[in-house]
C-alpha cells in the first residue's frame, strides 16, 4: 500500500460524479447538497462569492474530488493547498500525518503531489464546478472563487515550476489540462441536461486572481516583505500574508493555553523568538497595504497559520507537530483583534483557526471573511458539516465588507477564552474505541451499546423514549437492566463516553433519557407485571442486597426460579442506599427498583446475615450467588494521626442528614468518585465553611469521572493539587509538595517529590482511598481467592471453586460500578439458568432519516429530544467514509444485504490516518477494510485484504483474503465467502465508476 495518491483523469472523474449522482443520488458520498440563495451574494477581488467560507489550505483542497465535495456541501471560497518548490517524492511527510479526535494536530505542510499535478487538480476542479453548479442547480457558475497558496521563500516562488503554476492559474487557457477538460465537456454534452456548448465555451480560464503567501517559521521579515511585494507588483495578485500565532508572544500563548485547560500542550519559546516579531510585522503590513492600494489590489492577512508544538506522547511521528482546531481559536481570534485595533479596522482579514458552526457567524459579523475551515470537517459528518455552516451564514444575511468592527472583535476575542466549545475538559478524554478489531464485513456497530457492560439496546429505547412510548422503552431497558432508576441517576455511563456525538459537540444524554423513560413508564410497567410461574428447579439463594444481588434475584425470578435474597441490613440497596448521599440519588428511586424485583416474586429476608455457605446448603439452596460487595475499608498510611474513613463518614452523613460536628475546615484525601462524594457531602454539613480535596496529582489525572469532578467544583470544593499526605499533627495535615514527572504505564504523569512541605489546617480529615474485598470471608467458606482477596471465578459463568456457588459484583473485580454489578449478575444468573437473561434487538433505522442528522451539530438544549441527536450508528456508521478528505472509504450497498459495506479505495488514499481516529473499533480502516486496488502493482505493494479487477466484463479478479492470494472468476464457484463475492460483484456492476482505472 502506497501513501501516494493517484489523481483521477478528468474523464474518469466526471464519469464518477455523473454516475454516482444518477444511480445513488450522492456525490462522493455526500447526500445533501447546499443550494445557494440567488438573492444573496458578496464580492471580493472583483468577483462574486455566494457563501463567505470554504476549506482551508490543507487536506480538503489537495485533490479535485476534495474541492468538488466541498462545493457540493456549500463552500464557495477555496484556499488551495500550498505549493512549494519541494514536492512529490522529494517532500518528506511522515505518516500518519493527522490526528483530529479533539483539537487537531498534523505533520504535513504543503501538497504531497508534484506541483504540475496539483495544478492539474485545481484546473479540473474549476472546470467541474463550473458545469456542476448549473447542471444541478447549486448556484451561479461564477459564485465561487479559488485562492492559490504558495511558499516558502522568494527564490522558490520565482522558480520556473512555481512561476508556471502561478501564471497558469491566472490564465489556464493555453494549458493542456484546460483544453482536455474543455474538449471532454464538449464531447459529452449529451450527458448533461442543463449544460450547453455556450456554457462550456464560456468558462473563464482565469482560475485565480488572488494568492495567500505561506511562510515557514523563522522566515525573516525582509524576506516576507520581498515576496509579498513581488506578488503584488510583478504578479499583480490580490494578496494575503499568512501570519503565525507566535506574533502574540510566548507568555500570552502559554497563559491562554494553561487557562483554557491545554496545559499539557508543550511548546518552548524558540518559535516566538525566531518568527516574525509583532513590532516588525505592523510597519511591514502598513507598507504592503499602501503598495497594494496604489496598485489597485486588495491586501490583507490570513489568520492564522497552525501552531508548532512538541510531540510528547507519540501522537504523531516525529518531534514537532502543528496544532489547529478549537485550541487554536482563542489565539487566532486574539491576534485578529490585536491587529484590527492597530489598523483601525482597515486591515482585511481572511480567517482560519478553529472556525466552526459555533463561532463562524460571530466571526463573520465582525467583518472578517472569507473564513476557511479544516478541523471541523475532519470529524464525523465530514464535508456534510459544511451544509449547516452555509445555511447558518445565509440565514443571518450578508453585508458587504466595510472594514472590521474593532469593538465587536475585541469582545469576541475576550469571550473565546471562556467559550465552553473551546475550553478543554477538566480531564483527558476517555478512549472512544471499542476493544475489538473492525470486521472485514458488516462493521456498523453502535459504540454506546458496545461500551455498555450489559449491552443495553440503547438506540431502541432512545427512539421509543423520544416518541413518548415510555412503557415500551422501559420494557426494552428492563429486559437487561432491572435498575432503571439507579442507573438512570448515577450510572457511570460508559455508553456516553463511546458516543459518536462526542466528535460533534457532546454525547447524547443517554442516562437522562433512561431516567425519563423510567419516570414516564414505571407505573404502567409495574402495573402490568405479574409474578412469573415458578418452575420446579432447585431454589437459589442470593446473598447481599446491593445492586448485584437485586439484579441477580430479578433475573432468576423472572425466569421462574424460586429465589430468596438475604440482606444483613434492614433495607435493600447496599452502598447506593447507605452511602451515596441523598442529593445524588433519592431513596424513593432505589425503592422503585427494589419493587420491580419484588414484583417478580423474590422472597426477601432482611436483617439476616449469612456467615457460611454451609448454612445455606442446609436450608436446601444448592445454587448460591454471593453479592457481598467490597466492605473492607481502604487504608491510608500516615506517619502520625488517623483519618476518618470516607464510607463511614458518608453513611453517618446520610443517617444524620448532614448534622455532623466536623468543624469549619475539612480535608478529603483522594481523587476518585468516593472522594468527590465525601467532599460534596462535607460541604453540606453543619458549620463547614471550607472543604479542600488533597491529591498527589492534578485534577487532570484524578481517577474520578469528569462529571463528578465538575460537580465538586460547582459545589465550591477547593482542589489542593500536587500534595501527598504525610502526617496529621493536631489540626494540621502535613503534605509533601509534588510535581508531575513523565507519564507512567497508565498514561498519567508520575508525581515526584520536590522536597518541600505544605501544611493545611483541618478540623476533620477524611480518607477516600478506596475499598477492599474482604477475602477472609471467602477463604473461610472454602473459596479460592487471588492475592487481593477477590474470589477466583470462571470468567464466563462467575462460578467459584465451590461448585454451585457464584460471585457477582465487587467481589469479582474489586469496587466497580452499578452497571458492572448488573453485568456480573446477568452472567451468574445465565449460568444457573443455562440461558441468556436478555435479548439483543436488531439495529434498524431509515438510512435517509439517519443521514439527515449526520454533519449537523446540535447540542442537547437545542434538540427537541435526545433521540434526534442519536445517530443510530448500529444502522449507519460510515465514520471512516465521512472523515476521509480524499473520499477513499466508500459505503457500498450490496443487494440482498441489510447492512451497507465499506470498501477502501487504495489509489485515493495518502495514509493520513484520519479514519483510524474515528473508527469506533480499535482499528485503522485504511489498512483493515477490504480494499479496491487500481492495478496489479498497487495490489502487490500492499498487505491489505482486497482485490484488483483483472477483467471487468468477465468479472475476473485477483483477491487477497486471510493472507492468501488467488485469481477468481466471480461468476463461477470459488472458495471465497458468498458475502465477499457479492461485494466485489456489486462494485464491478453497480459502482463501475470506481474502476475508471483504464484512464488512471
Amino acid at each position: 500500500m502506497s501513501d501516494r495518491m493517484t489523481p483521477i483523469p478528468f474523464a474518469g472523474f466526471m464519469n464518477w460524479i455523473l454516475e454516482e449522482k444518477k444511480t445513488k443520488g450522492t456525490v462522493f458520498g455526500i447526500r445533501k447538497p447546499y443550494i445557494a440563495d440567488a438573492g444573496q451574494s458578496l464580492e471580493i477581488f472583483g468577483r462574486a462569492l455566494e457563501t463567505p467560507f470554504g476549506p482551508a489550505a490543507g487536506p480538503h483542497t489537495q485533490l479535485c474530488q476534495n474541492l468538488v465535495a466541498a462545493y457540493w456541501a456549500g463552500s464557495r471560497f477555496f484556499e488551495l493547498k500550498t505549493v512549494q518548490i519541494l514536492d512529490g517524492e522529494d517532500l518528506p511527510v511522515s505518516k500518519p500525518c493527522i490526528k483530529a479526535d479533539d483539537e487537531c494536530y498534523n505533520v504535513e505542510w504543503s501538497t504531497e503531489l508534484y506541483v504540475p499535478q496539483a495544478f492539474d487538480e485545481y484546473v479540473k476542479a474549476w472546470m467541474a464546478i463550473k458545469v456542476l453548479s448549473k447542471e444541478f442547480g447549486l448556484g451561479s457558475p461564477d459564485g465561487f472563487q479559488f485562492n492559490m497558496s504558495v511558499g516558502y521563500d522568494l527564490e522558490g516562488i520565482k522558480s520556473e515550476k512555481i512561476d508556471r503554476f502561478i501564471e497558469g492559474l491566472k490564465d489556464a487557457s493555453e494549458t493542456p489540462v484546460f483544453r482536455e477538460c474543455r474538449e471532454w465537456l464538449l464531447a459529452n454534452l449529451e450527458r448533461f441536461e442543463h449544460i450547453t456548448r455556450e456554457d462550456v465555451e464560456g468558462i473563464s480560464p482565469n482560475v485565480c486572481n488572488s494568492i495567500t503567501l505561506s511562510t515557514l517559521h523563522g522566515c525573516p521579515p525582509a524576506e516576507i516583505e520581498r515576496i509579498a511585494t513581488y506578488l503584488i507588483t510583478e504578479k499583480k495578485l490580490n494578496t494575503f500574508i499568512k501570519c503565525n500565532p507566535t506574533l502574540l508572544g510566548y507568555e500570552f500563548a502559554r497563559k491562554t493555553m494553561d487557562d483554557m485547560g491545554y496545559d499539557y500542550v508543550a511548546f518552548g519559546d524558540f518559535h516566538f523568538k525566531d518568527d516574525l516579531q509583532y513590532e516588525d510585522a505592523v510597519p511591514m503590513l502598513h507598507r504592503l497595504q499602501e503598495l497594494a492600494d496604489a496598485k489597485g489590489l486588495a491586501f490583507g492577512v490570513k489568520l492564522t497559520n497552525t501552531f508548532p508544538v512538541d510531540i510528547k506522547a507519540s501522537e504523531l511521528p516525529g518531534e514537532e507537530m502543528y496544532m489547529s482546531g478549537r485550541s487554536l481559536y482563542p489565539l487566532s481570534i486574539a491576534l485578529a483583534a490585536r491587529l484590527s485595533k492597530e489598523f483601525g479596522g482597515k486591515l482585511r482579514i481572511s480567517y482560519s483557526g478553529g472556525a466552526d458552526t459555533y463561532n463562524i457567524r460571530q466571526i463573520f459579523d465582525t467583518g472578517i471573511w472569507p473564513i476557511t475551515v479544516a478541523t471541523t470537517v475532519l470529524k464525523p459528518g465530514g464535508y456534510q458539516r459544511m451544509v449547516q455552516i452555509a445555511q447558518l451564514l445565509a440565514q443571518g444575511g450578508y453585508r458587504p465588507y466595510t472594514g472590521v468592527d474593532e469593538r465587536e472583535l475585541s469582545d469576541l476575542a475576550e469571550a473565546s477564552r471562556q467559550d465552553r466549545h473551546h475550553k478543554k475538559a477538566v480531564k483527558p478524554l476517555p478512549s472512544r474505541k471499542m476493544k475489538k478489531k473492525v470486521p472485514l464485513m458488516d462493521c456498523f456497530a453502535a459504540p454506546c451499546k458496545e461500551g455498555c457492560p450489559i449491552h443495553q439496546d440503547i438506540t431502541s429505547y432512545m427512539k421509543l423514549t423520544g416518541e413518548g412510548k415510555y412503557k415500551e422503552a422501559m420494557e426494552v431497558i428492563t429486559d437487561k437492566n432491572p435498575l432503571p432508576f439507579i442507573t438512570g441517576t448515577i450510572c457511570a455511563h460508559n455508553c456516553m463516553s463511546k458516543c459518536t456525538r462526542n466528535f460533534y459537540e457532546e454525547p447524547v444524554h443517554i442516562r437522562d433519557m433512561k431516567l425519563k423513560a423510567a419516570e414516564g413508564g414505571y407505573d404502567q410497567l409495574i402495573a402490568g407485571l405479574t409474578k412469573p410461574r415458578q418452575d420446579q428447579a432447585e431454589p437459589v439463594a442470593v446473598v447481599g442486597g446491593g445492586p448485584a444481588g437485586i439484579a441477580a434475584a430479578y433475573f432468576l425470578a423472572r425466569a421462574g426460579r424460586n429465589v430468596t435474597l438475604f440482606e444483613k441490613r434492614d433495607s435493600l440497596g447496599g452502598v447506593v442506599r447507605y452511602v451515596i448521599p441523598e442529593f445524588r440519588i433519592p431513596s424513593a428511586s432505589i425503592d422503585k427498583d427494589v419493587a420491580l424485583m419484588e414484583k417478580m416474586g423474590v422472597e426477601v429476608k432482611l436483617n439476616q446475615e449469612i456467615k457460611t455457605i454451609a448454612s445455606l446448603k442446609e436450608m436446601g439452596y444448592d445454587k448460591v450467588i454471593l453479592a457481598v460487595g467490597a466492605s473492607k475499608p481502604g487504608l491510608l498510611n500516615l506517619e502520625k494521626g488517623e483519618a476518618v474513613n470516607a464510607l463511614a463518614f458518608l453513611e453517618e452523613f446520610k443517617k444524620t442528614d448532614g448534622h455532623l460536628n466536623l468543624g469549619s475546615e475539612v480535608v478529603v484525601i483522594g481523587g476518585g468518585n468516593t472522594a468527590m462524594d465525601a467532599a460534596r457531602a462535607a460541604k453540606r454539613a453543619d458549620a463547614v465553611k471550607k472543604v479542600s480535596l488533597v491529591y498527589r496529582r492534578t485534577k487532570r489525572y484524578m481517577p474520578a469521572d469528569a462529571e463528578e469532578l465538575e460537580l465538586a467544583m460547582e459545589d465550591g470544593v477547593e482542589f489542593a493539587e500536587l500534595l501527598s499526605p504525610v502526617s496529621l499533627e493536631g489540626n494540621v495535615l502535613v503534605c509533601n509538595k509534588m510535581k508531575l514527572g513523565d507519564a507512567d504505564a497508565s498514561g498519567r504523569r508520575r508525581p515526584v517529590e520536590t522536597g518541600e512541605k505544605v501544611r493545611i489546617t483541618a478540623d476533620t480529615v477524611i480518607a477516600a482511598t478506596g475499598e477492599q474485598v474482604n477475602g477472609a470471608w471467602y477463604q473461610v467458606n472454602g473459596i479460592l481467592t487471588d492475592d487481593r482477596g477477590r474470589a477466583k471465578v470462571n470468567a464466563q459463568t462467575l462460578e467459584t471453586s465451590v461448585e454451585g456457588v457464584y460471585v457477582a459484583g465487587d467481589g469479582v473485580n474489586g469496587p466497580a460500578t452499578v452497571v458492572e454489578a448488573i453485568r456480573d449478575a446477568s452472567l451468574a444468573a445465565a449460568a444457573i439458568l443455562g440461558a441468556s437473561v436478555g435479548t439483543d434487538r436488531e439495529e434498524t433505522g431509515l438510512v435517509e432519516a439517519i443521514a439527515d442528522k449526520k454533519g449537523v451539530l446540535k447540542e442537547a438544549r437545542e434538540a427537541a429530544g435526545e433521540n434526534y441527536r442519536c445517530l443510530e450508528c448500529g444502522a449507519v456508521c460510515e465514520n471512516c467514509a465521512d472523515v476521509c478528505p480524499n473520499r477513499a472509504n466508500i459505503s457500498v450497498k450490496v443487494p440482498g444485504m441489510q447492512m451497507a459495506q465499506i470498501i477502501h479505495v487504495d489509489y485515493m488514499c495518502n495514509e493520513c490516518g484520519n479514519c483510524a481516529s474515528f473508527c469506533p473499533y480499535d482499528s485503522a480502516p485504511y489498512k483493515e477494510k477490504f480494499t479496491l486496488f487500481a492495478d496489479a502493482a498497487d495490489f502487490a505493494d500492499s498487505e491489505n485484504e482486497g482485490f484488483v479487477v483483472l477483467d471487468q466484463e468477465a468479472q475476473r479478479v485477483k483477491v487477497r483474503f486471510t493472507g492468501k492470494e488467488s485469481e477468481v472468476d466471480l461468476k463461477e464457484g470459488n472458495g471465497l465467502p458468498e458475502q465477499l463475492v457479492r461485494l466485489m460483484r456489486t462494485v464491478i456492476c453497480d459502482y463501475a465508476y470506481l474502476l475508471g482505472i483504464d484512464a488512471i
